[in-house]
């Protein structure tokens, strides 16, 4: 086989992520893609040109992929300390929200985006409450899913979505060649009507865009649709939202599906207050040979608000996909996976690390349609990997990646460093 434009990279370890790690490893690239892994003599013996780059003690695993992110907060971090409830939390953020510029918003989108490249992110997905400033945004660093994040409390829906995918349409127009791809997001069911949610779906049938809401956030958003009662059903009453499906005795994802506003398929942001019933009608709506149920937790920010424990086996149990995600820095301190990983860890010590890795590379990358393609070192995947240092044995290579704690030095994208 000849591989005069391959390139050769050799470490102490390779962790496919799909397959157990691999002592004395080697990854084969060409043309930004990854052409063969596995023990370096092995595959030299198969590819014996091409330019080799030794890692020396390092582990090679694919670049982690952030599903669930609102890079417009960076700079909140600290700014909000934790509060009594999810909805005077709300209006500290909205609060700090009235403060800030589109200037604002442009630099504190950059420094996310250099926090999630230092921390081995190379993919993410970001719910951004501007549309509009996509336009002049720099080229992303990193490989993003940008998903305008909608309400219409406030503004019909029809107007909102039309905005929103003008602003996309825009940006396709004049970056042909950007990386960036698209999705859509009605906020929450608390505060998007069915009918933003029904021309969410249209839009992102039409244009394969990926979609996401918040749902089954906090206890007060659990109280608002089953009850009819507390703190954020007295807040959006007040504000006039029409709450005529709320204390039906349902609970929001019940709801939801019921009148068919999300299906498989859908990324769901947190899902902390789920019940049982809801884990039933999970494995009841799973469809064959289709999208699964896609759940993000966020667990520092899911600390932060003192949820009650993230129901991981129930989810798992129900044939749900659950990814990792680090929300907004106005409810957590970084925009480290590595740390949402021991932070998952510790709240329930019997995930194991080889999971929550899988958590953020390969079940990101299953539910964003980009299986084989992202979150995985495996042939035909794109050569999205980093390394960090590793002196254990092989045995050890999923504890030690979780365990990670200083800055990514070593990132590439599409088999260039960046």
């Amino acid at each position: 086989m000849l591989a005069k434009n391959a390139h050769f990279l050799r470490a102490r370890a390779v962790v496919p992520v799909a397959g157990q790690p691999v002592e004395d490893g080697a990854v084969v690239i060409r043309d930004g893609r990854v052409a063969a892994v596995g023990r370096f003599d092995e595959v030299r013996a198969v590819w014996p040109e091409g330019a080799v780059t030794d890692l020396g003690e390092q582990v090679l695993l694919p670049g982690l992929i952030n599903a669930h992110c609102h890079l417009d907060y960076t700079d909140l971090r600290g700014k909000i300390p934790p509060p009594d409830s999810f909805t005077a939390w709300i209006g500290e953020i909205n609060a700090a929200k009235r403060e800030m510029t589109e200037a604002d918003y442009r630099a504190a989108i950059a420094e996310g985006f250099d926090a999630l490249r230092r921390s081995g992110t190379t993919t993410v997905v970001n719910l951004a409450a501007l549309p509009g400033i996509l336009h002049g945004l720099p080229e992303p660093p990193i490989r993003t899913w940008w998903l305008p994040e909608l309400y219409d409390l406030r503004e019909p829906a029809e107007e909102l979505v039309a905005r929103a995918v003008g602003a996309i349409a825009d940006f396709q127009l004049t970056r042909p060649g950007s990386r960036m791809r698209f999705g859509i997001s009605p906020h929450a069911p608390f505060t998007a009507s069915p009918e933003l949610y029904e021309q969410c779906a249209a839009v992102a049938r039409q244009s394969g865009w990926l979609l996401s809401t918040h749902l089954a956030e906090s206890p007060e958003e659990a109280a608002m649709f089953r009850e009819g009662t507390g703190a954020l059903y007295l807040l959006l009453a007040g504000i006039g939202r029409t709450m005529d499906d709320c204390g039906g005795g349902e609970t929001v994802f019940s709801s939801l599906v019921r009148r068919g506003l999300i299906a498989p398929g859908w990324l769901l942001a947190h899902g902390n207050e789920l019940e049982e019933s809801d884990f039933a009608l999970m494995r009841a709506t799973r469809s064959e040979g289709g999208p699964p149920w896609c759940v993000v937790h966020c667990p520092r920010s899911h600390a932060y608000f003192g949820h009650r424990a993230f129901p991981w086996q129930q989810l798992e149990a129900a044939g749900t996909l659950i990814t990792l995600g680090t929300d907004s820095l106005a409810s957590n301190d970084a925009l480290d996976l590595f740390g949402e990983m021991r932070a998952a860890q510790q709240a329930n010590p019997a995930l194991s690390s080889e999971l929550l890795l899988k958590a953020a590379t390969l079940h990101p990358a299953a539910a964003l349609g980009a299986a084989g393609e992202l979150g995985v070192i495996a042939p035909g995947a794109r050569a999205d990997l980093i390394a960090l240092p590793f002196s254990d044995g092989i045995g050890d290579a999923f504890d030690a990646i979780v365990d990670h704690r200083r800055a990514v030095e070593w990132v590439m994208m599409d088999g260039d460093l960046i």
